[in-house]
């Protein structure tokens, strides 16, 4: 009975100290005005921003988050376009990604050539980006002045308006939760990048 009784108190003290890892207005943030209707794990991000680069590109924190999370669960992405230059083109782009299912196809290389090369100035430039990665030139135009495209360019603006948002990256979960990047442990990144993912699960797994 004793043995069983320690096993008991061993599981209880493990959950207790998992919990006591994240904690409201720490590692995450209770909004005081849940916004409903959106993705369950919903993050919003520019390729305009240097952070945002290094959160998907170099810490690869989106990829670390996905492993963690639940079978099932998705991490809906959506572009943000007060950060200029070419904001709202960069915003429909997007939406032309989603639109077609290739946003992972895209990701990268329209971070790279904005980020790093330098190469878009223009719509023919992120067009250009599309045609690289192996979208079809006709696929491609059809998709910018689509009803779908149109859709999915105000879905993104509301959300923006929604959740009032002030900066990027940033990542909300069940529309009501804000991970908080300056509660967490950055002067180490890899123990940062767990801790951030670990922090989403716990939150989709709180409801």
């Amino acid at each position: 009975m004793n043995k069983i009784w320690l096993s008991l108190a061993g599981i209880i003290l493990a959950f207790s100290a998992s919990a006591a890892q994240f904690t409201d207005g720490k590692q995450y943030i209770t909004l005081d005005k849940p916004v409903a209707g959106e993705p369950q794990v919903l993050e919003f991000f520019s390729f305009n921003c240097p952070h945002c680069y290094q959160f998907e590109q170099v810490f690869h924190i989106s990829d670390n988050v996905k492993q963690k999370l639940p079978a099932g669960t998705k991490i809906t992405k959506y572009h943000v376009e007060f950060l200029e230059p070419l904001g709202k083109e960069l915003t429909q782009a997007w939406a032309v990604a989603m639109a077609l299912g290739i946003e992972d196809k895209i990701s990268s290389p329209l971070f790279e050539a904005i980020q790093k090369t330098q190469t878009v100035q223009n719509k023919a430039d992120i067009r250009k980006v599309f045609i690289d990665a192996g979208v079809k030139p006709e696929e491609y135009d059809g998709a910018w002045n689509s009803f779908v495209v149109k859709s999915l360019v105000v879905q993104q603006e509301k959300a923006v308006a929604d959740f009032q948002l002030q900066g990027v990256p940033a990542m909300y979960v069940n529309g009501k939760y804000q991970l908080n990047m300056q509660g967490m442990d950055t002067s180490n990144m890899d123990i940062f990048v767990q801790q951030y993912a670990a922090t989403v699960k716990y939150l989709v797994e709180k409801q």
